[in-house]
């Protein structure tokens, strides 16, 4: 799990704030079967090819959840609209805050309303999963709600934990508010950057893999 520290491309800076998927990955709670399995298929020396095939969840890694996940009528992955995942986002500094992120937290924040929020929290600054890792609470999600906020990212395997019935969730996904989670933004500054953070394609997916990038503008 690698940020990258900005790679110069056209003088324009580029950051990789994805997460490296690898079978000894930090995965949410820890659970075994949540790791990402590789299986070789072909070798290089024997075949003349290498090639692989992999097993995980959709939710392994950098992910964006599909409304599906939550909303038992919700779209699924391949039916978002990607051009809501390429604009102009900004990160927000929230690594002074323990716990959780509240109303009271977002409310010290210049957060303008139709805004794509990108969470800074300490949980970029470990690559070993923690349970109590910093996530944003109910009373944050309807702040950002009432704001018109169009999506977030926060730098956890899961933007909630310990809120019976995934309230969090449900008020942004109601909203369509995009989720992102498992972002790195250890080496990122608060401020503005221009985003592509584009989901694997999966029919009827309730959750894909990301790969998401920022540049300077």
């Amino acid at each position: 799990m690698v940020v990258s520290g900005g790679v110069k491309e056209n003088n324009m800076a580029v950051y990789d704030i994805s997460m490296e998927i690898h079978e000894e990955m930090m995965v949410y709670k820890n659970k075994a079967e949540k790791k990402p399995h590789r299986e070789i298929i072909l070798k290089h020396d024997e075949a003349g090819i290498n090639e692989s095939k992999m097993f995980m969840d959709l939710h392994t890694g950098t992910h964006i959840d599909a409304p599906y996940h939550m909303l038992a009528d919700g779209e699924t992955i391949e039916k978002m609209n990607v051009s809501k995942l390429i604009r102009k986002v900004k990160v927000l500094d929230l690594s002074d805050v323990y716990d959780r992120i509240t109303d009271r937290d977002l409310q010290k924040k210049n957060i303008l309303e139709n805004e794509f929020l990108l969470l800074k929290t300490k949980n970029s600054f470990t690559d070993e999963y923690k349970s109590d890792f910093v996530f944003l609470e109910k009373s944050g999600a309807a702040y950002l709600h009432d704001k018109g906020i169009q999506g977030i990212g926060i730098d956890a395997l899961g933007i909630e934990r310990s809120q019976p019935g995934h309230p969090t969730h449900k008020i942004l996904m109601e909203s369509d508010c995009i989720i992102i989670e498992g972002l790195r933004l250890k080496d990122i500054s608060e401020g503005e950057y221009f985003m592509y953070a584009l989901p694997l394609k999966i029919r009827g997916g309730d959750g894909a893999p990301a790969r998401v990038v920022l540049e300077d503008l």
